[in-house]
């Protein structure tokens, strides 16, 4: 567990989830689905029943190399940060994350304290070699962040997303750890 103090606000603990979190996070996800075009979801189209996201949650705790972490103001979920790896063992090295943060909450450095914990997490793991991700090529923001932790640009996913009959493309990025 992580926390850190807002300089105007709460008090933010970063956590793994647990499954008695299964409703706020479903709560959240419904809420950051109209916060911001760079997701791969918009508002109202995850359909994720409590009952569903309390055995994701199960299912990543159970699990030797996958996480979930939450970001925690007053209770209400505010940052989420799932990492999957690889199911065979040719591929568990590696695996791919997702990050958000509550429009609200951003540039708190919430989304960074997230990523610090992922990568302390693998790396005490001994498992995880390399950190994988899809960011959108025109989240400036996001790009910067991800490089500021050595990520790199490993290949670029064109028109994977659509929005309002707009294309846009994915920058696949990786980060070694060893």
């Amino acid at each position: 567990m992580k926390s850190i103090q807002l300089k105007h606000g709460p008090l933010i603990i970063i956590r793994e989830a647990v499954k008695e979190d299964a409703q706020k996070v479903v709560d959240y996800l419904a809420r950051i689905g109209g916060e911001s075009d760079f997701l791969t979801f918009g508002p109202g189209e995850l359909h994720v029943s409590v009952s569903d996201e309390a055995a994701l949650i199960e299912e990543s705790r159970n699990a030797q190399n996958k996480l979930l972490l939450l970001a925690l103001a007053d209770n209400k979920v505010v940052g989420c940060l799932s990492f999957v790896n690889g199911a065979r063992v040719r591929t568990q090295h590696t695996g791919e994350f997702g990050v958000s943060v509550s429009k609200d909450y951003w540039g708190e450095g919430i989304g960074r304290t997230m990523i610090e914990e992922l990568i302390r997490w693998a790396k005490d793991g001994q498992t995880i070699k390399k950190l994988n991700l899809r960011v959108r090529s025109d989240h400036e923001r996001g790009i910067r962040l991800y490089k500021s932790f050595g990520f790199v640009q490993e290949g670029l996913m064109t028109r994977e997303l659509m929005i309002s009959g707009k294309f846009y493309d994915f920058c696949c990025m990786g980060l070694w750890l060893d």
